[in-house]
């Protein structure tokens, strides 16, 4: 999988991945209007407005990108229904082209972690057939109940051709609580950072592994450091944007060879529209708001590698 992507984002000379992470607070009154009316102020109705917010802006930016990645709570929090909407969402991202990076923050331990990595990256078996319940193409993964959590995910992926990006060193502010704690003399997160690269050696495409890391752009030293000690790890990286992070705060999460790493932007990109440099575009204009934020995004980080 991890050769699809990069391929793609070869294509597309976008190594970007927008973060489908609806709220209503970002949802244009027009779409709302429209799915109360049908289905009044109830769950569906919110689930319906999701996935309509979402259809417009994979419709404008598919073009230009090479991957999205949907953030599971913003739509389990409207309950099956959201669920509902979250896989609509997978499915039609997938059907536009788009590799899918299922944010799932998923991590427990043996038969529980071999259930979620089925649920969202391989297939589920029902008497004398099998499913594949959300079919995204990777998903982001928990590290912190050790291996045990990580294997059931590495044997699915290698048994579907999927792919993992594993929580190293992640944007928040209070990341650095546990995350820069340091043993034996060293950072947590460099720890972390050698597993995910002994754990990529077993899961390889045909040049960066199917075992990818999350890192901050928030970040950029840390992200200079991490680069080193996972050299064949792609790095998914958040922060861009909206979280402070800037194309030139990217340069090091990248190789000599243009890639290894792709970054993510969220509210920037979906709620565009809000903020002044695109009000031009108004709340009609959501959707054409986004992809000109994609676009000016794409500039950034060329004009910085």
């Amino acid at each position: 999988m991890i050769d699809q992507l990069i391929a793609k984002i070869q294509k597309t000379k976008a190594p970007i991945v927008v973060g489908l992470d609806p709220m209503m607070k970002f949802i244009p009154e027009q779409i709302k209007t429209a799915a109360f009316a049908e289905y009044g102020e109830t769950l569906k109705g919110a689930a319906k407005a999701i996935w309509e917010y979402n259809k417009g802006i994979v419709d404008a930016v598919c073009d230009l990108i090479p991957a999205v990645k949907p953030q599971v709570a913003m739509y389990e929090q409207f309950g099956v229904e959201g669920m509902i909407a979250f896989q609509r969402t997978v499915e039609y991202c997938r059907q536009k082209g788009l590799v899918v990076i299922g944010d799932v923050k998923r991590g427990d331990i043996g038969s529980t972690s071999e259930a979620y990595a089925v649920a969202h990256l391989g297939r589920v078996t029902v008497g004398s057939k099998s499913y594949a319940p959300f079919d995204e193409d990777f998903a982001t993964v928990n590290p912190y109940l050790g291996s045990d959590g990580i294997k059931p995910f590495l044997e699915v992926c290698k048994e579907n051709d999927k792919g993992i990006f594993v929580l190293v060193k992640t944007s928040n502010p209070s990341s650095g609580e546990f995350q820069d704690r340091v043993v034996d003399g060293r950072p947590l997160y460099e720890i972390v950072g050698e597993k995910v690269a002994e754990w990529g050696e077993s899961c390889m495409g045909s040049s960066y592994s199917n075992v990818g890391a999350v890192v901050g752009a928030t970040y950029p030293e840390m992200g200079k450091a991490l680069r080193r000690v996972m050299p064949k790890a792609y790095i998914l990286v958040p922060g861009y944007g909206a979280q402070g992070g800037k194309g030139k705060d990217l340069v090091h999460f990248f190789n000599e060879d243009g890639l290894g790493a792709i970054i993510n932007s969220s509210r920037g990109i979906i709620a565009a529209y809000q903020q002044e440099k695109y009000a031009k575009f108004g709340a009609a204009g959501y959707a054409d708001a986004a992809r000109q934020a994609v676009i000016d995004m794409r500039e950034d980080i060329a004009q910085a590698l």
